[in-house]
Formats: structure tokens, C-alpha cells, sequence
């Protein structure tokens, strides 16, 4: 039998852990936003690097090394064009680790935004308004830039992977064990030429002795649709529902709402995330609009298959994520 996470490491925590918002939310200063501004503007990395030494070391340690996640408020986007904005969200995010691509063209930016396409395999959810139950990408941390949020719902909820781990233990060991075995993943019809449209990954992997969690249960499910795929038993799929009940039990998650201007920083392996349906404004000049970033870092805690985000298709390893 599988023994708990530690809870008293802080990648294992619940709501209750944080009375308030301050250790994990911090306001750029004026003098970060002008760095940021600088740099958008077409300033040097050194002097970026050199502004927020301190600071990145600081939020680098608490995805790493504490509860795996960060908010970042007041980047500023009033005052910088698209292409600036993606240039000093990119300088930013360098300093916490290497941006790697996020789907078949390796492109380190993807927007996400509801595209108007039809829900269906094949189809990523983030180009779609609906809800995104609670999961993790596909690199070691994930950042998400808000420019604009929906007209209504659209909040992010987080959850301590390793608490939703150890509560998993308390309820049902033997379902820990089958998680630790490989299920067929859906590549989401980004394979690369002459590969299986599906992959094998056991949900959970040890990495220096700490459980790791790359979880996203519909692409598990979907790798269904493949007639070469392995049949998911009773307990794998009870697996993943356990998984998802107990992240959406409001005891265990933290509510966000986005603001424009607001990073969301994520450790993939520590902390799962979620996405409740919106809607939008009539008027697509303001629909909800995030710039995401996938982030590899000098501490490996992914899965290695998963760390170095989706290479460009003439490159065959693709295995795309969320």
C-alpha cells in the first residue's frame, strides 16, 4: 500500500490552509511594471532578469518548493500592444523556466479564447466556452496572462494534487495503485506522422520519492473512440471519478475570479485546475481573452514525456495536453 504525502510539506493544503490571499498573491509595483514595459518595448533581458531577480527567485521557490501556485496582479496591458504584451509576458516567464511549444506549430503563446467550434474529440476545450473539469497541462508550470474575462462565470479553481492524493488513500488505497498503472490518453488528432492516435501514461509517477499527478480524464476517456486502444476497466474509470469528486468538493479547492492584468502561475504535478462554463460578449473585441504559457523548469517534476511541451509535427513525439 501506497503510503500518504506528508501534510506537512506544503504542496498539501486546502483552503482553510491560507486565511488570506497573501501568500500566494502579489501586486507588480510601479517600478515592476516599467521593467515589464521596458523590456515589452524592446529593452534588454539582462536588465528584466536583473529587476526581478529577487521576486522570480521568490515565486520560483513557491511553485517548486511550496504550495504550486502563484498570482501575479497588475501586468500592464493598458499601456503595451498585442505583440509587446506577448513579448514581456514571454520575458517573464523566462525567468521562471523555458517556454516550450503548446501545440503542432511548438508556438510558446496560445490564446485562449472560445472560437465557436463544436465540442467534439479532436476539438482542445480551451478553444471552447465549456467547463473544464479540474486537470493539469502538459510541462513543468503553466501561466495563464488574463487580457479580458467573460461577461459571466469563467472562474479557475485550484486544488493541492497531494491532498486530493492523500484523501484518495483515506477512501479507496487500492484505486492509488490502479492510478499508478498506464491508461491510453487521446492524442486529440495531433499525432505525429505514423503515430498511434493515442498514448499509454500511468496518471501517477513517483520522481525523487514524491508522487506526481499529470491528470486529464476526458482525454483518458476519449482515447475510447480508438478501436486499438486498451478497454479502460470499472476501477480505472472509478479512479478518475474519485479524482474529480473529491477536487470539486469545495473543502479541498481555491476560487479565483481573473482580472485583467492577473497571472495565474501553476506547478502541473502539485496543483490541478479547473474551468467553469462562461459566456461572452456579444461582441468579440471582448470576449474572455488569456494568453497561456508552458514553462520547463531546471527541477524536474513532470513526467519526462511531458516536459518538453508539443514539438513541431515534423518532429513525431507530439502528445498534446488541455
Amino acid at each position: 500500500m501506497k503510503s500518504p504525502v506528508d501534510s506537512g510539506l506544503p504542496s498539501v493544503w486546502t483552503p482553510a490552509t491560507f486565511p488570506d490571499e497573501a501568500a500566494w498573491s502579489f501586486d507588480l509595483s510601479a517600478d515592476d511594471q516599467k521593467a515589464l514595459i521596458a523590456y515589452g518595448h524592446g529593452g534588454a533581458a539582462a536588465d528584466l532578469e536583473s529587476h526581478f531577480r529577487t521576486g522570480a527567485a521568490h515565486w520560483v521557490n513557491l511553485l517548486n518548493n511550496g504550495p504550486g501556485f502563484v498570482r501575479l496582479r497588475h501586468f500592464p496591458i493598458d499601456v503595451l500592444t498585442d505583440h509587446q504584451i506577448e513579448r514581456a509576458y514571454l520575458g517573464l516567464g523566462a525567468l521562471l523556466g523555458r517556454p516550450v511549444g503548446q501545440d503542432r506549430d511548438a508556438n510558446f503563446i496560445t490564446h485562449i479564447r472560445d472560437e465557436r467550434v463544436p465540442a467534439e474529440p479532436g476539438v482542445r476545450k480551451y478553444r471552447t466556452n465549456l467547463r473544464q473539469d479540474f486537470h493539469s497541462d502538459g510541462s513543468d508550470l503553466v501561466g495563464l496572462l488574463c487580457l479580458q474575462p467573460a461577461k459571466t462565470g469563467g472562474e479557475s479553481r485550484i486544488v493541492s494534487a497531494h491532498a486530493v492524493y492523500n484523501e484518495m488513500l483515506r477512501r479507496a488505497p487500492h484505486l492509488v495503485d490502479v492510478m499508478y498503472l498506464p491508461m491510453p490518453w487521446d492524442r486529440n488528432e495531433e499525432q505525429g506522422q505514423g503515430e498511434a492516435p493515442f498514448f499509454e501514461l500511468a496518471p501517477i509517477s513517483d520522481i525523487n520519492g514524491i508522487p506526481r499527478i499529470f491528470f486529464i480524464a476526458w482525454y483518458i476517456r476519449d482515447s475510447q473512440r480508438h478501436p486499438d486502444a486498451p478497454r479502460l476497466t470499472d476501477d480505472q474509470r472509478e479512479a478518475l471519478s474519485l479524482v474529480e469528486r473529491i477536487a470539486n468538493d469545495p473543502a479541498f479547492h481555491i476560487e479565483m475570479s481573473f482580472q485583467p492584468g492577473d497571472i495565474q502561475l501553476l506547478n502541473n504535478t502539485t496543483v490541478l485546475h479547473s474551468r467553469e462554463e462562461y459566456t461572452d460578449h456579444t461582441d468579440l473585441a471582448l470576449r474572455r481573452h488569456l494568453l497561456r504559457l508552458w514553462l520547463t523548469t531546471d527541477a524536474q517534476s513532470a513526467h519526462q514525456l511531458l516536459r518538453d511541451g508539443i514539438r513541431k509535427q515534423d518532429d513525431t513525439n507530439a502528445a498534446a495536453v488541455s
